[in-house]
C-alpha cells in the first residue's frame, strides 16, 4: 500500500493516459466520463461513486453531470461492448461528466488515488483538447464517423427487426411439381 503522505507518482498509477482517453466519449456535443469507468479509474464501486455525488449534488449542476437517456445508453452500450441489463448488468442509466465535473469529483471523492487520478483525467481531457483544436479536419472527420455510426446503428436495428418478423411468419406451403418428373 502506498504511502498515504506523498503522492502517487505515474509508475504508482499504472493507468497509461490512451487508456484514459479511450474512455472518454462524445455524448450530447460534450467530451464526457461515464461514472462507470470513473469509477473503475479511481478503484471504487460505482455505487458508491454515485453515493458521494449524490451526498454533494449542489456540486454538480447539470453542465457538470447529468444522466444518459435510455437511447443514449444503449448507443454506449453497443460501442463499447458492455453487457445487457438483463444479465447482471446496471440498474439505472449511467451519469456522464464532463471535464468540470470529472474536476469536481476531486471535492467529493477523498483519497490520494482520487486526486491522483483526476490530476491524470484532466491532463486527457487538455491533451485531446488540444489535438482536436490542432487539426480541425480530423475532429470533422470524427463527428462524421459519429453521425455514420449511429445511422449504422439505427439501419442494423431496423434490419434485425424485420428477421424478428420474417421469423414469426408461418413457412411457405409446399407446392406441387408442375412438368415432367421422369417417373413413369
Amino acid at each position: 500500500m502506498p504511502d498515504q503522505s506523498k503522492p502517487l507518482n505515474a509508475k504508482q498509477l499504472a493507468i497509461p493516459a490512451e487508456l484514459i482517453e479511450r474512455r472518454i466519449y462524445v455524448i450530447r456535443d460534450q467530451k464526457v466520463m461515464i461514472d462507470s469507468d470513473l469509477a473503475d479509474l479511481y478503484q471504487i464501486l460505482t455505487k458508491n461513486l454515485n453515493r458521494a455525488v449524490s451526498r454533494n449534488r449542489d456540486r454538480f449542476p447539470g453542465d457538470f453531470m447529468f444522466q444518459l437517456t435510455a437511447e443514449e445508453a444503449g448507443s454506449l452500450r453497443f460501442r463499447i461492448g458492455a453487457s445487457n441489463e438483463g444479465r447482471g448488468g446496471r440498474r439505472y442509466l449511467p451519469y456522464a461528466f464532463p471535464e468540470h465535473g470529472v474536476a469536481m469529483l476531486s471535492s467529493v471523492l477523498n483519497g490520494v488515488r482520487a486526486v491522483q487520478m483526476n490530476i491524470a483525467i484532466i491532463r486527457a481531457f487538455v491533451r485531446m483538447r488540444e489535438l482536436l483544436a490542432g487539426n480541425k479536419d480530423l475532429a470533422a472527420r470524427i463527428e462524421q464517423d459519429e453521425s455514420m455510426q449511429e445511422r449504422q446503428e439505427s439501419v442494423i436495428a431496423i434490419l434485425a427487426d424485420e428477421i424478428e418478423t420474417l421469423k414469426r411468419l408461418p413457412p411457405p406451403v409446399p407446392r406441387r411439381r408442375i412438368g415432367f418428373t421422369g417417373t413413369p
